[in-house]
């Protein structure tokens, strides 16, 4: 009996120490990344964002609420393809910085930096859309998704930019560290309502920030960046779940017109957007990190060439693919499914590779950058947004 009785006492204090260690890596894991968390918005701009239509309920919502299958999603793991990731080396083209020192003749050049990051040259101005510079997509710096090459062009040798547009605030869009290299700079950051809240914190100040609800522009001597739907979410850590909006854009020039998607499912009022504001010369759609469980998170690449027909526009340049891995599907089959799409519906593809800088007005040949590896089509795996009627 006392000796069953000793066991107990210490396997109950083993107990202890485990939990006393969990708790302990817990506390540290908040305290890593409690400043790359943000700020909750309070105030004036707190009141703001109660009077949008998006808002209800305490947080942001969709017109059409989003499908979320979580055991499928938990499941999807295990039947997860053998090439989610490279394995070895890409094609990546380094940015020689020299070739912003020359207006694109036509007036539009497109330089893919990888995922949702681009640097946009249209009609004189220059726009750098979800700047991610850090090495994981994640909060803390030593867990998270990791990119898969360096980027194509080091921060200081960016030319002179007159805005830079975040989408919403998923670490794979909004990342602290490079919004603070960037503010150091002096650009103004345009972005979709109480995010404005979160570059604050980070020392960005007010006057340089244009927090815009849908619908809503901001103005750049003959620019106009107008916040338009998306069919997505927000969120930072557990607690603040559409605690800000998410928006794509459409970028208005003298000339020329883009639409930049951010992340989004397919929703009706696209076609509202290629009315309204098109039609446009280029759209860059995510094509990437789709799964049949959160189909209106992310739009899919057969139904991304659906939203470029429905937004009115000439070219597509496919995005949020070719640098991290936050989904189940091979690394390549963005690519290969949004080209078999786009040739199915005579849609005008683009596909540099990560660094190369295009131009819609002459667009080189669309070629496969990336090696062959097995791939799932769309036929045998669709993506289907719900509550499109």
């Amino acid at each position: 009996m006392k000796g069953k009785t000793t066991r107990k006492r210490w396997l109950g204090r083993i107990a202890l120490v485990f939990a006393g260690l969990l708790a302990f890596a817990v506390l540290a894991a908040v305290v890593d990344g409690w400043r790359a968390f943000g700020h909750r918005a309070e105030g004036a701009r707190r009141e703001r964002m109660e009077h949008s239509p998006q808002w209800k309920d305490g947080h942001f919502e969709n017109p059409q609420p989003l499908v979320n299958d979580n055991i499928r999603a938990f499941t999807g793991f295990f039947h997860a393809s053998h090439h989610t990731s490279p394995d070895g080396e890409l094609p990546v083209q380094k940015v020689d910085p020299k070739i912003f020192a020359t207006p694109p003749p036509a007036g539009l050049r497109v330089t893919w930096l990888g995922h949702a990051c681009l640097l946009v040259e249209i009609d004189g101005h220059r726009l750098l859309t979800d700047p991610v510079w850090s090495h994981r997509a994640s909060p803390f710096g030593w867990i998270g998704p990791q990119r898969w090459y360096e980027p194509p062009i080091p921060l200081a040798a960016l030319p002179a930019l007159d805005a830079v547009v975040i989408s919403h605030d998923h670490y794979d869009h909004l990342d602290m560290a490079t919004v603070q290299a960037l503010n150091e700079r002096g650009v103004k950051f345009v972005v979709p309502l109480g995010i404005g809240a979160h570059l604050e914190y980070w020392g960005v100040p007010a006057a340089r920030i244009v927090e815009l609800d849908w619908w809503e522009k901001a103005e750049f001597a003959g620019l106009e960046i107008v916040s338009t739907p998306a069919r997505h979410a927000s969120g930072r850590h557990l607690f603040d779940q559409g605690a800000t909006l998410w928006s794509s854009y459409a970028f208005v020039g003298k000339e020329h017109r883009v639409w930049f998607s951010g992340d989004t499912g397919l929703f009706p009022d696209m076609e509202k957007i290629g009315t309204a504001l098109g039609p446009f010369d280029l759209t860059m759609i995510e094509t990437g990190q789709y799964h049949q469980a959160w189909p209106d998170w992310h739009i899919g690449p057969e139904q991304a060439v659906q939203a470029h027909v429905m937004l009115r526009g000439k070219a597509l340049l496919p995005i949020h693919w070719g640098l991290f891995t936050l989904a189940y599907h091979g690394w390549t089959e963005p690519g290969e499914r949004a080209t078999a799409a786009a040739n199915t519906n005579g849609v005008a593809i683009l596909l540099p590779k990560p660094g190369q800088s295009v131009e819609p007005d002459a667009p080189p040949k669309a070629v496969r950058w990336w090696p062959k590896v097995p791939w799932t089509t769309g036929a045998e795996d669709p993506i289907v947004s719900s509550k499109l009627n």
